[in-house]
C-alpha cells in the first residue's frame, strides 16, 4: 500500500509537501472566508464543497502533469501558443465580464480564464528560445533570443493588458527574470529596462491624465451590498481606455491613504483596503483562530484578492509568516531542481513557472497588507478559483515531472 502512494506522489518531497499544506490552508481559509458565497447561494456547505473539488481536481492533473516526460512539454509548444492567442481574442471580444473587465470565455458550461493559460505558455516558449540559443562557447544566449522572446510578449501582454494590466506586468516580470537567468546579453536588458521606465512613465502619465473618475454609487457597507451594487468607471473616449479609470483611482487611492492619519481615514472611501487593514490589526500573534474572522462579512474578494488578510487575522502573526515560509521554499527548492538538471530548457522551465508563482504571492501579499495598490491578482494555491487553480496545480505538476528527471541525471551522475 504505502509503495503503491509513493508511486503516485512523485517527485521531489519537499514541493509536494509545500503543495500539500497550501491547499489545505485554502480549504479552511476558502471556507472561512466565503460568507458572501453562503449568502448567496443559502446554502452553508456549497463553497467547501466547491473548492475542495477544485483543489482535488488539480490534485489529479498534478499528479497526471507529473508523469508527463519533459521532453513532451517542447512538442505542445506551438499548439500552446496558438490556443493562448486564439483566447485571448476571442476574450476581448466576446468573453464574460468580471469585474468591469472581459476576463473569461464561458464554454460548454465552464468558464475560464485565457490569461492563466497564457502566462504558463509564455514561460514554456521563452525556456524553448533560450535553452536553444545558448552559444556553444558558454557565453550566454544569443543576441536573437532576445528579439524573439520579445516578438512574442508583447502582443501577447498588450492583450491581456487591455483588460488585465497586472496579469500583463506579472508576465512581463517573470520574462524578464528568465532572460536574466538565461544570460541574454546585458546590454540588452539594460536597454529594455529603459524602454520600460520610459513606457511606464508614459502610461501613468496617460492614466491620470486621461482617466476621469465617476463614482455612481457610494460605496456600500456590506460586502453583499458591494457584490450587489458595484460601482461603475467611466472614460472619456472609451474603448481601448475603458479601464484607464478603474486603475487611476487605485493609484490615487493608494497614494492618499497612506497619507491620511488613523482618525482621518475614510473607510468608505478605501473600502477594501480598510477592512483588510482591520483584519490585520486585530490578528495578533496566533489570531483569531481558523473560522472566527469578522472581517470576512465585509470584504468582497475574502476568498480570493484578500484572502490573505482572512489568513493573517484568523492566524495571527505566525500563520502569516508560515505561508510566506511555504512559497520561499518553493522557490529555493525550484532552483534546487533547476541546478541539477543536465539540460538548460528543464532548468528554464522549472524556474520560471517557480518565479511567476511566487512574484503572483507576493503581489497578492503586499496589496493585502497596504504597501501596493489593488490589483486582482489571487494567492496561487489559497485564493478561491476555478482556472487559476488547475493551472498553477499543472504548475506545480511541471516542477514535479522535472524534479524527476532531475533526480535520475543527479543519482547516474553521482
Amino acid at each position: 500500500m504505502n509503495h503503491k502512494i509513493g508511486n503516485l506522489f512523485k517527485g521531489d518531497k519537499v514541493i509536494w509537501m509545500v503543495f500539500l499544506f497550501l491547499c489545505l490552508i485554502s480549504i479552511v481559509e476558502v471556507f472561512s472566508a466565503s460568507s458572501t458565497l453562503t449568502y448567496k447561494s443559502q446554502n452553508y456547505m456549497m463553497p467547501l464543497f466547491y473548492h475542495t473539488g477544485m483543489i482535488l481536481f488539480g490534485l489529479f492533473v498534478a499528479i497526471v502533469t507529473l508523469n508527463i516526460p519533459c521532453r513532451y512539454f517542447k512538442i505542445i509548444t506551438p499548439l500552446m501558443l496558438f490556443i493562448s492567442f486564439s483566447t485571448l481574442l476571442w476574450v476581448l471580444v466576446g468573453g464574460e465580464s468580471i469585474n468591469g473587465a472581459n476576463r473569461v470565455i464561458k464554454l460548454a458550461g465552464f468558464t475560464f480564464q485565457p490569461s492563466e493559460i497564457a502566462k504558463g505558455t509564455m514561460v514554456l516558449a521563452t525556456a524553448q528560445i533560450l535553452s536553444a540559443m545558448q552559444r556553444a562557447d558558454g557565453k550566454g544566449a544569443d543576441e536573437k533570443a532576445f528579439k524573439y522572446v520579445l516578438w512574442l510578449l508583447m502582443p501577447m501582454a498588450f492583450i491581456i493588458g487591455i483588460e488585465n494590466l497586472s496579469t500583463a506586468a506579472l508576465l512581463c516580470m517573470v520574462i524578464f527574470m528568465m532572460m536574466f537567468i538565461g544570460r541574454v546579453p546585458m546590454a540588452q536588458l539594460g536597454k529594455l529596462m529603459g524602454a520600460g521606465v520610459l513606457l511606464i512613465a508614459v502610461f501613468l502619465t496617460l492614466v491620470l491624465t486621461l482617466g476621469s473618475l465617476e463614482q455612481k454609487n457610494d460605496e456600500p457597507q456590506t460586502a453583499t451590498a458591494t457584490a450587489q451594487t458595484a460601482s461603475k468607471d467611466e472614460i472619456k473616449g472609451g474603448g481601448v481606455f475603458h479601464r484607464f479609470a478603474t486603475w487611476r483611482n487605485r493609484i490615487l487611492k493608494h497614494s492618499d491613504g497612506n497619507d491620511v492619519a488613523a482618525k482621518d481615514y475614510d473607510i468608505d472611501k478605501n473600502y477594501q483596503v480598510g477592512h483588510a487593514n482591520i483584519a490585520i490589526a486585530s490578528s495578533g500573534i496566533i489570531g483569531k483562530g481558523p473560522g472566527n474572522s469578522t472581517e470576512r462579512d465585509f470584504l468582497p474578494q475574502a476568498f480570493s484578492d484578500f484572502i490573505y488578510a482572512i489568513v493573517i487575522e484568523e492566524m495571527g502573526l505566525l500563520g502569516a509568516i508560515f505561508v510566506v515560509f511555504l512559497y520561499i521554499i518553493l522557490l529555493f527548492r525550484a532552483a534546487r531542481i533547476a541546478g541539477r538538471c543536465e539540460n538548460n530548457f528543464p532548468a528554464f522551465l522549472v524556474l520560471g513557472l517557480a518565479l511567476m508563482l511566487v512574484l503572483q504571492a507576493t503581489i497578492n501579499m503586499l496589496v493585502a497588507v497596504g504597501l501596493m495598490p489593488v490589483t486582482g491578482q489571487p494567492l496561487p494555491l489559497i485564493s478561491k478559483g476555478g482556472t487559476s487553480t488547475i493551472i498553477n496545480c499543472a504548475y506545480i505538476g511541471v516542477i514535479l515531472s522535472v524534479s524527476r528527471s532531475a533526480k535520475r541525471i543527479n543519482t547516474a551522475t553521482t
